[in-house]
């Protein structure tokens, strides 16, 4: 019912454009008169006065009504099934009821369950027509009023302008709220941790084995969680998979730009932005699979001992994946470089590689600078290449041969399983994800100061 509700508004919203554009062309063809604002205008105004508040209407609706559909459920549930249940077994017996309410049946549940899935079935019934009727109404109620305020000297245009500048404002709000949340989450979480594992032990421990005592006089199962060893992993992978793609993809990017013809540019150009939408588990079967044999067997006759799980093989496939966002970047940021520039530096005697070496690449240098960075936090943020191709083990070293894990790996193993959420093994996920994030913030931030010391040196 929230989809048919959504699609409505939608259709109400385009009606009542066509309805206040008719009106306003009326209204001058009547009185012989020019507008204020074009009538696209006006079908604007009413459009945007109904669909905005509309929607905003039926978003709120649909985050309270679960809230209180649970409220209204545990109250008319038998008081002595409710007797002595814990805050979170309340939540097992609504999920139990919500889950026989879609027909999702484990064994022989009990009667008053079926009784509570049913009343919640007619309860969101009846939620989803009223809500349904509720918008329709609401929309009938503004499109009256936005209709009647359409005029011949009615500011449409400045209305409309106002409306989409409140809504930029709003989303530009609201992604800074997001932001803020994230990073609070992290922050909280992060702190809860560093209450059970000293800051000194997890920065600069070189031990990482996140594990929690089973039983009270377990010693060994204390855990260490020194990251130095999963950071290691992650800028090792990385750094392999930039030394493959960054070469690779700028001089594929300045050969697109200024080699080839525009036939064969049209051809190879997407054919690499392929490489961009193939699934990661793909990448991640073509590296054990076929790279990590081949690397395998390659260091054998070398007489070097390749590991069946290695940086290498993880980093070398990784490189050929972020190897569109580099090309593809650095191309449209060669192409933007202004034609006067190389024409400049021709009329001065310089030949085709010294213009692209001392004008094109410091000119580009934005666009390539933005290529690279996303290529890394691509790479850094990658998970199941590494699984598959590099192994789970945290192993300090810089051989790129052997075994070693990342970041996002680990977070992904912390989190999974039937874990307490307030032990230091699922906790020290979140300070993972807080290191990182300081990280990669230093990181944009240093790049954002060397393309600025460039641009002013350049300009």
């Amino acid at each position: 019912m929230l989809s048919t509700t959504f699609i409505l508004l939608i259709a109400i919203s385009l009606a009542s454009f066509i309805l206040g554009r008719y009106r306003i062309v009326r209204l001058a063809a009547q009185a012989n008169a020019a507008t204020h604002s074009l009538p696209s205008y006006h079908g604007s105004f009413v459009a945007l006065w109904i669909g905005v508040p509309c929607l905003l209407f039926v978003l709120v609706w649909a985050a309270l009504e679960p809230v209180i559909l649970d409220a209204a459920l545990l109250a008319s549930l038998p008081p002595e099934q409710l007797q002595g249940l814990l805050q979170g077994e309340e939540n097992l017996l609504l999920a139990e009821i919500r889950s026989v309410s879609r027909g999702l049946v484990f064994g022989e549940p009990d009667p008053f369950v079926v009784e509570a899935a049913a009343r919640l079935n007619a309860w969101k019934a009846v939620a989803s027509w009223s809500m349904l009727a509720a918008s329709l109404g609401l929309a009938a109620a503004i499109l009256f009023v936005s209709y009647r305020r359409i005029a011949l000297h009615f500011r449409a245009r400045q209305a409309v302008e106002r409306i989409l500048s409140g809504l930029m404002v709003t989303c530009s709000v609201l992604a800074i709220l997001v932001t803020l949340g994230i990073v609070s989450s992290l922050l909280f979480e992060a702190f809860r941790f560093f209450e059970r594992v000293p800051v000194s032990e997890f920065l600069f421990g070189l031990n990482w084995e996140p594990q929690i005592p089973i039983r009270a006089d377990q010693v060994a199962g204390s855990g260490a969680f020194g990251a130095i060893p999963v950071f290691m992993g992650t800028l090792l992978i990385a750094a392999i998979a930039m030394l493959v793609a960054t070469p690779i993809g700028l001089f594929a990017a300045i050969y697109l730009a200024e080699y080839a013809n525009s036939r064969l540019r049209a051809i190879v150009k997407p054919i690499m932005e392929i490489l961009a939408g193939i699934p990661t588990v793909v990448y991640g079967f073509f590296a054990v699979l076929v790279v990590a044999p081949a690397l395998r067997e390659a260091g054998n006759s070398l007489g070097l001992d390749v590991a069946p799980n290695s940086a290498l093989a993880a980093g070398s496939v990784m490189g050929i994946m972020i190897l569109p966002f580099i090309s593809s970047l650095s191309d449209d940021a060669l192409a933007a470089v202004p034609r006067s520039l190389r024409e400049g530096s021709y009329a001065m005697g310089a030949t085709k590689a010294e213009t692209i070496r001392n004008v094109l690449l410091p000119a580009a240098l934005p666009g390539i600078v933005g290529g690279v960075l996303l290529a890394v936090s691509r790479a850094i943020g990658e998970t199941m290449i590494v699984v598959m191709a590099a192994g789970l083990i945290a192993t300090l070293t810089v051989n790129p041969a052997d075994s070693v894990t990342t970041v996002t790996v680990q977070i992904v193993t912390l989190l999974i399983g039937d874990t307490e959420f307030d032990n230091p093994k699922t906790l020290a996920a979140f300070a993972l994800g807080l290191l990182l994030f300081v990280i990669t913030l230093f990181l944009n931030v240093l790049a954002l100061k060397i393309v600025q010391k460039y641009r002013e040196k350049y300009d």
